[in-house]
Protein backbone atom coordinates (compact mmCIF):
# COMPACT_ATOMS: atom_id res chain seq x y z
CA UNK A 1 0.00 0.00 0.00
CA UNK A 2 1.47 3.36 -1.07
CA UNK A 3 1.51 6.19 1.49
CA UNK A 4 -1.22 8.77 1.06
CA UNK A 5 -0.36 12.26 -0.19
CA UNK A 6 -1.92 13.98 2.82
CA UNK A 7 -0.86 17.45 1.64
CA UNK A 8 -3.24 16.95 -1.32
CA UNK A 9 -6.20 15.88 0.85
CA UNK A 10 -8.52 18.31 2.64
CA UNK A 11 -11.61 16.16 3.05
CA UNK A 12 -11.93 12.55 4.20
CA UNK A 13 -15.13 10.63 3.44
CA UNK A 14 -15.55 7.38 5.34
CA UNK A 15 -18.00 4.53 4.99
CA UNK A 16 -19.23 2.91 8.20
CA UNK A 17 -20.04 -0.81 7.89
CA UNK A 18 -16.99 -2.82 6.87
CA UNK A 19 -14.79 0.29 6.91
CA UNK A 20 -14.94 1.69 10.45
CA UNK A 21 -17.09 -1.08 11.93
CA UNK A 22 -16.57 -4.82 11.56
CA UNK A 23 -18.91 -6.13 8.85
CA UNK A 24 -19.43 -9.32 10.87
CA UNK A 25 -22.47 -7.79 12.58
CA UNK A 26 -24.25 -7.03 9.28
CA UNK A 27 -23.31 -10.32 7.64
CA UNK A 28 -24.47 -12.31 10.66
CA UNK A 29 -27.66 -10.29 10.92
CA UNK A 30 -28.76 -10.65 7.29
CA UNK A 31 -27.41 -14.11 6.51
CA UNK A 32 -28.15 -15.87 9.83
CA UNK A 33 -30.36 -13.93 12.22
CA UNK A 34 -32.97 -12.60 9.79
CA UNK A 35 -33.53 -15.99 8.08
CA UNK A 36 -33.88 -17.68 11.48
CA UNK A 37 -36.35 -15.12 12.81
CA UNK A 38 -38.25 -15.14 9.48
CA UNK A 39 -38.56 -18.94 9.66
CA UNK A 40 -39.85 -18.76 13.24
CA UNK A 41 -42.28 -15.94 12.50
CA UNK A 42 -43.78 -17.61 9.42
CA UNK A 43 -43.71 -21.18 10.75
CA UNK A 44 -41.42 -22.56 8.05
CA UNK A 45 -38.10 -24.35 8.02
CA UNK A 46 -34.83 -22.43 7.96
CA UNK A 47 -34.05 -23.98 4.55
CA UNK A 48 -37.37 -22.70 3.18
CA UNK A 49 -36.69 -19.26 4.66
CA UNK A 50 -33.38 -19.12 2.81
CA UNK A 51 -35.10 -20.12 -0.44
CA UNK A 52 -37.65 -17.33 -0.03
CA UNK A 53 -35.22 -14.64 1.11
CA UNK A 54 -32.26 -15.09 -1.23
CA UNK A 55 -34.08 -13.99 -4.43
CA UNK A 56 -35.51 -10.99 -2.56
CA UNK A 57 -32.08 -9.97 -1.34
CA UNK A 58 -30.61 -10.30 -4.85
CA UNK A 59 -33.48 -8.30 -6.36
CA UNK A 60 -32.86 -5.28 -4.14
CA UNK A 61 -29.06 -5.39 -3.71
CA UNK A 62 -27.45 -2.04 -4.46
CA UNK A 63 -30.72 -0.10 -4.25
CA UNK A 64 -31.88 2.20 -1.48
CA UNK A 65 -34.46 -0.46 -0.47
CA UNK A 66 -31.64 -2.88 0.36
CA UNK A 67 -30.43 -0.55 3.10
CA UNK A 68 -33.89 0.51 4.37
CA UNK A 69 -35.14 -0.96 7.65
CA UNK A 70 -38.68 0.29 6.93
CA UNK A 71 -38.73 -1.50 3.57
CA UNK A 72 -37.60 -4.84 5.03
CA UNK A 73 -39.97 -4.53 7.98
CA UNK A 74 -42.87 -4.26 5.52
CA UNK A 75 -41.51 -6.88 3.12
CA UNK A 76 -40.69 -9.58 5.69
CA UNK A 77 -43.30 -8.95 8.39
CA UNK A 78 -40.52 -8.52 10.98
CA UNK A 79 -39.51 -5.47 13.00
CA UNK A 80 -35.99 -5.11 11.62
CA UNK A 81 -35.30 -2.31 14.10
CA UNK A 82 -36.11 -4.55 17.07
CA UNK A 83 -34.42 -7.74 15.92
CA UNK A 84 -31.21 -5.81 15.19
CA UNK A 85 -31.08 -5.04 18.88
CA UNK A 86 -31.13 -8.79 19.64
CA UNK A 87 -27.62 -9.13 18.17
CA UNK A 88 -26.34 -5.59 18.82
CA UNK A 89 -23.56 -6.98 21.03
CA UNK A 90 -21.79 -7.97 17.78
CA UNK A 91 -21.37 -4.32 16.69
CA UNK A 92 -17.65 -3.57 16.98
CA UNK A 93 -15.09 -1.03 15.87
CA UNK A 94 -12.39 -2.22 13.48
CA UNK A 95 -8.89 -2.25 15.01
CA UNK A 96 -7.32 1.21 15.28
CA UNK A 97 -10.15 2.95 13.41
CA UNK A 98 -10.50 5.33 16.36
CA UNK A 99 -6.74 6.02 16.30
CA UNK A 100 -7.08 6.97 12.62
CA UNK A 101 -10.09 9.21 13.32
CA UNK A 102 -8.26 10.97 16.14
CA UNK A 103 -5.28 11.60 13.84
CA UNK A 104 -7.54 13.09 11.16
CA UNK A 105 -8.97 15.47 13.74
CA UNK A 106 -5.50 16.53 14.90
CA UNK A 107 -4.44 17.08 11.29
CA UNK A 108 -7.38 19.45 10.74
CA UNK A 109 -9.07 17.45 7.99
CA UNK A 110 -12.80 17.81 7.31
CA UNK A 111 -14.28 14.38 7.94
CA UNK A 112 -17.72 13.05 7.00
CA UNK A 113 -19.28 9.66 7.62
CA UNK A 114 -21.20 8.69 4.50
CA UNK A 115 -23.19 5.50 4.87
CA UNK A 116 -25.97 3.67 3.05
CA UNK A 117 -27.26 2.57 6.45
CA UNK A 118 -30.76 3.74 7.35
CA UNK A 119 -30.90 6.30 10.15
CA UNK A 120 -32.33 3.58 12.46
CA UNK A 121 -29.25 1.43 11.89
CA UNK A 122 -26.92 4.41 12.22
CA UNK A 123 -28.50 5.37 15.55
CA UNK A 124 -28.14 1.83 16.92
CA UNK A 125 -24.47 1.65 15.94
CA UNK A 126 -23.69 5.05 17.40
CA UNK A 127 -25.22 3.85 20.68
CA UNK A 128 -22.74 0.97 20.74
CA UNK A 129 -19.63 2.67 19.33
CA UNK A 130 -18.73 6.30 19.99
CA UNK A 131 -18.05 7.58 16.49
CA UNK A 132 -20.00 10.84 16.29
CA UNK A 133 -17.45 13.13 18.02
CA UNK A 134 -14.86 12.50 15.29
CA UNK A 135 -17.02 13.75 12.41
CA UNK A 136 -18.06 17.10 10.99
CA UNK A 137 -21.13 15.41 9.50
CA UNK A 138 -22.92 12.06 9.72
CA UNK A 139 -24.71 11.49 6.41
CA UNK A 140 -27.06 8.66 5.47
CA UNK A 141 -27.80 8.12 1.78
CA UNK A 142 -31.48 8.02 2.82
CA UNK A 143 -31.15 11.76 3.51
CA UNK A 144 -30.73 12.28 -0.25
CA UNK A 145 -32.94 9.49 -1.58
CA UNK A 146 -30.14 7.77 -3.51
CA UNK A 147 -27.64 5.08 -2.50
CA UNK A 148 -23.91 5.72 -2.83
CA UNK A 149 -23.92 3.53 -5.95
CA UNK A 150 -25.97 6.25 -7.72
CA UNK A 151 -24.27 9.31 -9.27
CA UNK A 152 -27.06 11.48 -7.88
CA UNK A 153 -25.88 10.67 -4.35
CA UNK A 154 -22.49 12.23 -5.11
CA UNK A 155 -24.05 15.30 -6.67
CA UNK A 156 -26.26 15.78 -3.61
CA UNK A 157 -23.29 15.23 -1.27
CA UNK A 158 -21.22 17.90 -3.00
CA UNK A 159 -24.07 20.41 -2.80
CA UNK A 160 -24.72 19.57 0.86
CA UNK A 161 -21.18 19.16 2.20
CA UNK A 162 -19.30 21.38 -0.22
CA UNK A 163 -16.10 19.40 -0.85
CA UNK A 164 -13.59 19.36 -3.69
CA UNK A 165 -13.49 15.82 -5.16
CA UNK A 166 -9.95 16.42 -6.41
CA UNK A 167 -8.79 16.94 -2.79
CA UNK A 168 -10.88 14.23 -1.15
CA UNK A 169 -10.06 10.76 0.16
CA UNK A 170 -12.85 8.17 0.24
CA UNK A 171 -12.53 4.78 1.96
CA UNK A 172 -15.20 2.10 1.48
CA UNK A 173 -15.37 -1.70 1.42
CA UNK A 174 -17.67 -1.78 -1.65
CA UNK A 175 -15.98 -1.81 -5.04
CA UNK A 176 -19.12 -0.66 -6.96
CA UNK A 177 -19.38 2.32 -4.60
CA UNK A 178 -15.70 3.18 -4.99
CA UNK A 179 -16.19 3.09 -8.76
CA UNK A 180 -19.18 5.44 -8.46
CA UNK A 181 -17.00 7.85 -6.45
CA UNK A 182 -14.24 7.60 -9.06
CA UNK A 183 -16.69 8.43 -11.86
CA UNK A 184 -17.71 11.52 -9.90
CA UNK A 185 -14.08 12.59 -9.72
CA UNK A 186 -12.99 11.68 -6.18
CA UNK A 187 -9.23 11.56 -6.58
CA UNK A 188 -8.05 9.47 -3.62
CA UNK A 189 -9.77 6.11 -3.20
CA UNK A 190 -9.06 3.18 -0.93
CA UNK A 191 -10.76 -0.17 -0.35
CA UNK A 192 -10.75 -2.35 2.78
CA UNK A 193 -8.90 -5.65 2.63
CA UNK A 194 -10.94 -7.54 5.26
CA UNK A 195 -14.28 -5.86 6.02
CA UNK A 196 -15.53 -8.88 8.01
CA UNK A 197 -13.04 -10.05 10.64
CA UNK A 198 -14.43 -13.60 10.45
CA UNK A 199 -13.90 -13.93 6.68
CA UNK A 200 -10.79 -14.08 4.48
CA UNK A 201 -9.25 -11.07 2.76
CA UNK A 202 -11.14 -9.92 -0.32
CA UNK A 203 -9.77 -9.09 -3.76
CA UNK A 204 -9.99 -5.29 -4.04
CA UNK A 205 -9.10 -5.46 -7.74
CA UNK A 206 -7.88 -2.09 -9.07
CA UNK A 207 -8.02 -0.34 -5.69
CA UNK A 208 -5.29 -0.03 -3.07
CA UNK A 209 -6.58 -1.39 0.23
CA UNK A 210 -6.11 -0.65 3.89
CA UNK A 211 -5.07 -3.53 6.14
CA UNK A 212 -4.04 -1.49 9.16
CA UNK A 213 -5.26 2.03 9.92
CA UNK A 214 -2.01 2.84 11.69
CA UNK A 215 -0.30 2.77 8.28
CA UNK A 216 -2.56 5.59 7.06
CA UNK A 217 -2.02 8.11 9.84
CA UNK A 218 -1.52 11.66 8.50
Amino acid sequence: MLPLAWSAIDTVLLDMDGTLLDLHFDNHFWLEHVPQRYAEHHGISRAMADLELQPLFLQHAGTLNWYCTDFWTRELGLSIREIKREVAHLIALRPDADTFLAALRRAGKRVALITNAHRDSLTLKLERVELAPWFDRLISSHDYGYPKEDPQFWQALQVDFGFDPARALFIDDSLPILRAARRFGVAHLMAVRRPDSRKPDKDTEEFAAVDDYRALLP
